[in-house]
């Protein structure tokens, strides 16, 4: 299903993890959370992008809104906008880099392992890698992730793998 509304850019002000988000009409976020909690999120017709839909507990439902997102969007603290919200059928709720795919499809104990984190430790990963645009950036990456998960067995520690970025090979 396919939901659009009016929402206005909104701000937590007391978090210490969430900022800049849209709330969602309660009729619209029970319908989506019947099919999961991904969502691909549309701002005016023009910005799109993958997310989940967070819950705000008494206050409702929302979706986060980062920095270039906003910046992309071009939009503000308490601009009104149109939101489309449509579930995300996506295997991972994000797009996987061709890089890491064809990684994946090459090394069977990196896939088994991948496969084996929870689907938010599966998106992080894929966040850390689609962050570089270059493909070679992105291999180093997805290497370095390859390394240290079969290294640990599939036990993620996000320091340690940012201590694995900093002492890696691939520089």
């Amino acid at each position: 299903m396919e939901y659009t509304f009016r929402s206005i850019l909104d701000k937590f002000q007391k978090s210490r993890v969430w900022s800049y988000h849209f709330k969602i009409p309660d009729r619209i976020s029970h319908n989506l959370l019947k099919e999961g909690k991904r969502v691909i999120c549309t701002i005016n017709n023009s910005t799109s992008f993958q997310c989940g839909i967070l819950s705000a507990g008494d206050l409702g439902y929302f979706v986060n809104v980062n920095a270039a997102i906003r910046k992309q969007a071009k939009i503000d603290w308490h601009d009104e906008v149109s939101l489309t919200l449509k579930s995300d059928t996506s295997k991972y709720g994000l797009p996987i880099p061709e890089v890491f795919k064809e990684l994946l499809e090459q090394d069977i104990a990196f896939d088994t392992i991948f496969h084996d984190l929870t689907k938010g430790k599966q998106r992080s990963l894929l966040h850390l890698v689609n962050t570089f645009k270059r493909e070679q950036k992105q291999l180093e990456k997805t290497m370095i992730i390859r390394d240290y998960l079969i290294q640990v067995k599939g036990k993620l520690d996000y320091k340690e793998l940012n201590l694995a970025f900093k002492n890696s090979r691939y520089k």
